[in-house]
């Protein structure tokens, strides 16, 4: 398996893992490098902002869900298609772009949100 393989199936148990089984700590401690940089402005930088993020949103929405819908790698990044589905509030279509060190970890992330809208002018839909 190429090293591009490797961290898009990396970076894909990372988001099943603390999204949708709701085990952020055990995603950190198997997928994430030493360091932990965080550009999302609702979540603490770090791996322990993380974690404590994710188990609010556990709280918060029970049974919320995500589909990641494609894949691509390039270089030391991954990006992930994701629907997001949210209970009790809107599902949202994202962008989660992650950085790998030397080591097949996951060491920064980024993400992008849209509400997926009750109507589509361009009927393609978000996915």
């Amino acid at each position: 398996m190429t090293i591009l393989a490797q961290n898009k199936q990396t970076a894909i148990a990372f988001y099943e893992l603390m999204f949708n089984d709701c085990q952020p700590a055990e995603a950190i401690r198997r997928y994430v490098g030493a360091e932990y940089i965080q550009h999302n402005p609702h979540v603490a930088n770090g791996k322990q902002g993380f974690i404590e993020y994710l188990e609010r949103m556990q709280r918060e929405y029970p049974g919320k869900h995500v589909t990641v819908k494609r894949a691509l790698a390039e270089g030391t990044h991954v990006v992930l298609h994701c629907h997001q589905h949210w209970p009790h509030d809107q599902d949202y279509a994202g962008i989660d772009i992650f950085r790998f060190d030397d080591e097949g970890k996951i060491v920064e992330h980024w993400d992008v949100l849209q509400v997926v809208p009750a109507e589509d002018q361009s009927g393609n839909g978000m996915f």
